[in-house]
Order: structure tokens, then sequence, then C-alpha cells
């Protein structure tokens, strides 16, 4: 049976689920121009597949427009198709940006950044995941053994990320059951998260071609470990040059970067429902896991919500190219331009508001009673996601950096994914996310 090589125009919702319409790869030249059609209502799908509470009904009509470079092409194994996709922007059909376009939404917060600040945001992500069927294994974490076991998967994992363009960093097998982590390096811009929403499709890709299941999933078992993602950041100046070190500033980072770290610490318990967005973000995000639970910053702590991020004397890199900091409390079910476009929007906020860079914490902050974080200025993130959608919900400042109606939509597109898991028990629910991502 004959097949004709077919092209999907693609965008990351609010679910963190990449969705999108297939057309002839013949007709990419014309679809730059026209896009594809799209509705309203999609942007409530959630993670489950059901329908939240939409505003729209099925009333409306949209267009996704591909952006070509995010153009995709993997050459697959003899006789299977190729991989083809390419990430878009949704907009009005007289071509105006959606205002539930996540894309859209990152451009103009890093928009604002340039606005503000005069500098280009420069980072790279990092995820965790794990292969479902390697849940009985013992003694790989970090292992020569670990990863020589799933070197095809790994090296496949790399050479599909160049292909497309993403530059390969790291691939490692990870502390937890059948757990890796892949890493990728540093782009401006939007492109940080383009990479990394193409980079985790491209996982999924590769395991489905050797028959695995792979899950980003937050955390599979309460018990267990969790999957998180890791945002490194750093600024460049209108020369190009990276403007985030400072050996004279505190924690020697410069003006303009430790504002925008106190932003995000500042902002954190009323975003936090975007960059960990599933009911069982919550049960990973607790003292003790190596995640983060306090609107903290760390040098070099793995269990702060912002750590800086430690520098190689010995690296043939300049000491102020490698300086950067990592926000910590994200994972695999947020949308990577929903959760770059809040860490901004805060950083941004910090930056206009001329907030003091924080000191960094150096002691357990769950030995510490909420009154004595509160006199420190710590607080303790929120262990639900329905009391995260109400921090976010209740902050003014927060909601109106977004546009006009996406605060009301994004809480009821998540109060739909709740509704779905009622009467469920924490195993189910767990294996739902499982699932689902």
């Amino acid at each position: 049976m004959k097949r004709e090589e077919m092209m999907v125009a693609c965008c990351g919702d609010l679910s963190g689920k990449v969705r999108g319409k297939a057309f002839p790869l013949a007709q990419m030249d014309k679809r730059l121009k026209r896009g594809v059609g799209w509705t309203p209502t999609n942007v409530q799908i959630t993670c489950f597949d059901n329908i939240a509470e939409s505003p729209f009904g099925s009333f409306g009509d949209l267009v996704l427009i591909p952006d070509p470079a995010t153009h995709v092409s993997i050459e697959s194994e003899e006789g299977a198709p190729n991989e083809n996709f390419v990430l878009g922007n949704i907009r009005y059909t007289d071509g105006r940006p959606w205002e539930f376009c996540t894309r859209s939404i990152l451009e103009a917060a890093l928009e604002r950044l340039q606005r503000v600040a005069g500098v280009t945001l420069y980072g790279a992500f990092e995820h965790e995941f794990q292969i479902k069927h390697l849940v009985s294994e013992v003694g790989k974490a970090f292992t020569l053994g670990g990863f020589q076991e799933e070197r095809h998967f790994c090296e496949a994992i790399i050479a599909a990320m160049r292909e497309a363009g993403v530059t390969p960093d790291t691939i490692l097998k990870e502390f937890g059951a059948g757990q890796f982590e892949v890493t990728m390096g540093p782009q401006k811009g939007v492109t940080i998260a383009d990479h990394s929403l193409i980079t985790r499709e491209l996982v999924g890709l590769v395991a489905r071609e050797l028959g695995y299941d792979p899950t980003f999933t937050p955390i599979r078992d309460p018990a267990g470990v969790g999957n998180g993602v890791h945002v490194h950041m750093s600024v460049l100046g209108s020369t190009g040059k990276a403007v985030t070190y400072d050996p004279n500033g505190k924690h020697e980072l410069s003006d303009v970067a430790g504002k925008f770290v106190a932003g995000i610490l500042k902002y954190l318990d009323s975003i936090i429902a975007i960059t960990a967005p599933s009911v069982v973000s919550y049960l990973r995000l607790t003292p003790h896991r190596w995640s983060a639970a306090f609107n903290n910053l760390g040098f070099r702590d793995r269990e702060a919500s912002v750590r800086i991020c430690p520098v190689s004397d010995i690296s043939d890199i300049a000491r102020a190219d490698q300086f950067n900091f990592e926000f910590r409390a994200a994972d695999g079910a947020a949308n990577p331009h929903l959760a770059l476009a809040a860490i901004v929007h805060a950083g941004v906020q910090g930056i206009e508001e001329g907030l003091a860079v924080p000191d960094a914490t150096q002691e357990d902050l769950s030995l510490l009673s909420t009154k004595a974080l509160a006199a420190r200025g710590y607080v303790r993130l929120p262990q639900t996601l329905e009391a995260a959608l109400k921090r976010f919900r209740d902050n003014v400042t927060v909601c109106g950096w977004f546009p006009e109606g996406f605060a009301d939509v994004y809480v009821k597109h998540k109060e739909g994914e709740i509704a779905y898991l009622a009467g469920k028990t924490q195993t189910e629910i767990c294996a739902a996310y499982e699932s689902a991502y």
C-alpha cells in the first residue's frame, strides 16, 4: 500500500501535551503562510482527554501557523515513515496572536524582559523520565552497567536530538528504577522551550521504535523517586555577552540577574501552579526529595527552588560564560513555554521592583516553624494543586502578566483535570498520570 509523507503542525497546550494536525509534506510552503485550522475549545482538553469548562463552547476558528525554524525531520528505521513535525503559534484568522497560545505567551514575556532590562534569556532544560518496564532493577543508579544495558536507546536519543537541530549535552542512568536524565545545550529566547518540547517528543519517538514506554510523570509512586525538570538560565547583554556574573555581586550575581532571581523567589508560590501543574506534582515537592519545598535560593544546594550552579576553574569556558542559576520547582506535566513564561515574568517583576538578592540558605528549612520561616522571608510552597491554583488566582500581579482571561481559563482547565480524578485512590491517581505523561 502506498503512503504519502506527512508533516504535523504542533503546539504545546495547557496540559503540557503536544497536539497538532497533519498535512501532506508537499504543502509545507503553503502551510507556513495559511497554517492549519484550529478550534478554541481544544485549549481545555486536559491531559486525561476530558474537556474542562470552556468559555468558547463549539464556537470560533483559529489557525496554527508553523514556524520553519522548528522544523524537525527524523529518518526512521527502514520501512517506517519518517518523523516530521513543526511547532507553531496559534493565531486568529486575521493573524493576531491568540491569547491562549503558550508559545506566544512566552514570546511576550521575553519581549518584556528585553524591554525592561535590555537582556536576552539564555538557557536550557534538563528532563528526567523513567522507562516503565524497568521497575524492579536494583544497584543500577548512575552506573556504567545501567547505561550499557540501554546504550542503544540512549545513543538513538542523542542522534535524534542532533538530527532535529537540538544540541545534545548529556544522558545518564539516573537514581530511580528505569530513570534517565537527558540534557541539551543552551539556546536563546523561545528556542529554549522549543528544544525542551522537541526533546521530550524525540524520547517518545525513540522509545516507541524500541517497544519501550517512557513516562515523564512527576512521580510514579508516593514512596518512590520523582521526575523533575530543571531550567538553567543566564542573561546576555546587547552585545551577546553573558551578564549574569559579577565577582563583586552577592553570590556573584550581577545586579540584573540578582533582581531577576529575587523576583522568581518572591512570586514562586503563585506560579507553582504553572511550573508544577499536576495533582501528583505536590507529592514530589516535599523536603528531602532533592526537589523544592520552599521559595529559597541555594548555593550549590539541590533542594533549593533556585540554585546557583557551580563553575569550573579548569574549564576552557570563561567563568562568566559558565555562570548560571537553575530553577528546580518544575516537572514534566508543565508546558515548557508556559512554565518559562511564568519564570521570566516573575524575574522581570523582580527587576522592576528593584528587589534585593536574598541570602542563600545553609540549613534544613523543614525544621523551622512557619513563624521562623516568615521572619526570614520564606514560605512553604503550596502542598496541593488546589492550594497552588488559589495562590495563582488570588495574586493580581501574577494574573496581570498574562493575557486577559488567561488566568480564569487556566484554572478551569486544571479544575477539569482534578474533577477527572475524583474518587480515585492515590495509587490510581499516580497510575493515571504515569499513563498520561
